[in-house]
């Protein structure tokens, strides 16, 4: 590298550090540089940019870089030229077959991935024994920096979608910064869409010790950011996908207690991303993406809330995949009706409760809450999906 600091590297464990690219002219060198300037001095590194064929020549600039800097001992950089744009995952993938170390790390080209986090990571992985290390914004101690609202109520949104749809237990498995002993996805295949292979490593891979330690995701300062549309609606379909691999695992539960308890369950889990979906939604018309009044845009985020509650309740809580168009729109009717009674019942028990009965508000608004939720769940158990009320 352009460094020429002198260093004897014995018995050196091997280490990978995989960067995706794409578009990261501004980045990529002071990136390399960095983390050749961390690597602990008992790690051999091995750098792998995997670049999706940039229009802004990131690929080129990292091959002219290498052809005249001096090398730094224990370090070495090599490039992968990829013909298109395929994608975040698929490029972690690519980066993983080529790597020469059996622990492997992936982080941004961006900084907001801070190189000099890497030591930290590795030494988590010998001191606690465990698989995966996750640098982590949620556990105690991380944070997030140059984020607007917006964005951090999405990526709240998607966390959420993750910890309760796929059963994953730490607090960031969105993290894109993450380590992890090569040996844990052996035999494994991967469905690599979209941009979060750390959350299909976590289902893929049960059983495996996590380790999460805390870090400071600033915001790039160069380039333009990654997320878009068509991201969320990768990241829907690597739920699905990874709730369907997750189910196929399972047994089928034979007690009907268990089965209505995780149905209720998965009712009340979905109502409560309804209520993410619903203010985000609302939110984003309102305030800067369209002309729209409030009022006008609360409709919407209502409509669109009671449509996204419906279709995962059809596929998750009931688990119906019969998507035909009469009985779709069947379903869908009876369970906006049943979903207004619903919201009838809670302000008719809220006025009752306050009113009458003098019952603080807050006590009244939990209790109106509960009752019209549960109400709402066996009504649509009921009559809109068919199903004995218990079991």
């Amino acid at each position: 590298m352009a460094y020429n600091e002198k260093r004897t590297i014995r018995n050196a464990t091997q280490v990978s550090v995989i960067i995706p690219t794409y578009n990261e002219s501004k980045n990529i060198l002071q990136v390399l540089k960095s983390i050749g300037e961390n690597l602990p001095l008992h790690f051999s590194t091995q750098a792998i940019v995997v670049d999706d064929n940039s229009p802004d020549g990131t690929g080129k600039i990292v091959e002219d870089y290498l052809k005249n800097v001096k090398k730094i001992a224990g370090y070495t950089v090599d490039i992968i030229h990829r013909t298109a744009k395929k994608g975040l995952s698929s490029a972690i993938l690519k980066g993983v077959q080529y790597a020469k170390g059996d622990t492997i790390v992936v982080m941004d080209s961006d900084f907001s991935h801070p190189p000099q986090i890497i030591p930290r990571m590795l030494d988590a992985l010998k001191k606690y024994q465990c698989d995966i290390v996750v640098a982590s914004r949620y556990v105690k101690g991380g944070n997030i920096h140059g984020w607007p609202l917006k964005r951090k109520l999405m990526s709240k949104l998607a966390t959420v979608i993750a910890k309760k749809g796929l059963g994953i237990r730490i607090t960031d498995p969105m993290s894109g910064f993450f380590a992890f002993n090569r040996a844990i996805i052996n035999g494994l295949k991967f469905d690599a869409i979209g941009y979060k292979m750390l959350l299909e490593i976590l289902v893929k891979t049960k059983g495996v010790s996590v380790k999460e330690i805390p870090y400071t995701f600033t915001d790039r300062k160069f380039g333009s950011s990654k997320v878009s549309i068509s991201t969320a609606i990768d990241y829907a379909k690597s739920v699905w996908k990874l709730y369907r691999y997750g189910k196929s695992l399972q047994k089928e539960e034979k007690r009907s207690s268990v089965r209505f308890l995780s149905k209720a369950g998965r009712f009340f889990t979905v109502g409560a991303l309804g209520l993410g979906i619903n203010y985000l939604m609302s939110f984003l018309l309102a305030s800067g993406l369209s002309d729209l009044w409030y009022l006008h845009a609360n409709v919407i985020g209502i409509v669109v809330s009671m449509t996204t509650n419906f279709i995962l309740n059809k596929i998750w809580t009931f688990e119906d995949r019969d998507f035909s168009t009469k009985k779709t729109l069947e379903q869908y009717g009876k369970f906006v009706g049943f979903s207004s009674l619903g919201a009838l019942i809670q302000l008719s028990l809220v006025f009752s409760f306050v009113e009458i009965n003098q019952i603080t508000y807050p006590l009244a608004l939990m209790l109106a809450v509960f009752t019209a939720a549960f109400s709402n769940f066996i009504l649509n158990k009921k009559w809109t999906f068919k199903e004995k009320v218990w079991g």
